[in-house]
């Protein structure tokens, strides 16, 4: 670019004097220094802040305490409820209308009985009991392992446990454990059944 151009001669540039930025005033009382730093105002009052020269910020710093005023259980609520981020939350399980925790469960347990073994133990030996689920595919091996219908009840089942165990057992046999496996095959059918709750 050619400094002697008659182009470049032409071209003025309007002189901008910039503006100076003057902070406030210090919000300490009578101090007339530039208040350069920031201070929140306190509690409720979010977004606000003071205007304080950098001895005066020190100073407030030092005696600022957000909770000042309130009594230790609205400061434990307070920090209780920080963990969510102040947010509502619900327990595990709620069914949306509000109820949390304890209550949902319990409403949700009136609404639909859960299988007891206790709830049947009146009932005849052999009738149909347990979960009023149909048995899934692991369930139904498990019972034809330990050789009973689909159908059958949880008292059955445990005197058909209790038969084979004693059956398949090395004592029960002379020391012989040639049926350990059949042993531990029943074992683990039984255990299978229990967690799934049909004894």
């Amino acid at each position: 670019m050619k400094l002697d151009s008659k182009i470049f001669d032409r071209i003025r540039v309007r002189g901008t004097a910039k503006e100076e930025v003057r902070a406030p005033e210090c919000a300490w009382h009578d101090c007339c220094e530039p208040g350069t730093h920031r201070a929140p105002r306190g509690r409720n009052q979010e977004g606000q802040y003071y205007q304080f020269c950098f001895e005066h910020v020190r100073l407030y710093n030092k005696s600022y305490n957000y909770f000042s005023g309130l009594d230790d259980e609205s400061i434990q609520a307070f920090i209780k409820s920080s963990l969510t981020g102040h947010l509502p939350t619900w327990g595990m399980g709620s069914n949306g209308s509000g109820e949390t925790g304890a209550s949902s469960a319990s409403s949700s347990a009136k609404a639909r009985p859960r299988w007891n073994k206790h709830t049947h133990a009146n009932r005849p030996q052999g009738t149909v009991t347990g979960p009023s689920r149909k048995p899934r595919t692991l369930e139904m091996k498990a019972m034809d392992t330990l050789g009973v219908p689909h159908n059958t009840g949880p008292e059955v089942l445990r005197l058909r446990y209790k038969a084979l165990v004693k059956q398949y057992h090395p004592d029960a046999n002379g020391g012989d454990r040639t049926t350990e496996d059949r042993l531990r095959e029943v074992i683990q059918a039984y255990k299978l059944l229990k967690q799934a709750g049909f004894c």
